[in-house]
């Protein structure tokens, strides 16, 4: 019995509240992003899958964040979706025209967004 509380006691101190675990996530995806901006030219593969991530993110977490369920204030959902619009926007175009220095708003926005979540 003494084993079980003690493996409980160490996975609660590891475990993540959902804040910080979607802020991890957008860093995540900000991490990839910004390996692919930082060696350009051999990501010609890279973009593309660093973006999807990035992508899948934010639908998850606009999703959530606008769901009719959310306890966000509705300015916030509003913001949050315009901003996932911004996002795929971005990724979209960078999928067609890439160029590194369109990855800079996505590692920002994620970053701050990570920083905000996190207090």
């Amino acid at each position: 019995m003494s084993y079980g509380a003690s493996a409980y006691a160490k996975v609660s101190q590891v475990a993540l509240s959902p804040r910080e675990a979607e802020a991890a996530v957008l860093i995540k995806a900000a991490t990839r992003l910004q390996a692919v901006q930082s060696d350009w030219a051999n990501q010609s593969a890279g973009i593309n899958e660093a973006l999807n991530f990035n992508q899948k993110v934010w639908t998850v977490l606009a999703g959530a964040a606008t769901a009719p369920e959310s306890p966000l204030p509705v300015t916030v959902k509003n913001e949050i979706a315009q901003l996932s619009i911004f996002v795929f926007r971005r990724s979209i175009d960078t999928m067609v025209e890439p160029q590194a220095e369109k990855l800079s708003a996505l590692i920002n926005i994620n970053h701050q967004l990570a920083a905000g979540l996190r207090g």
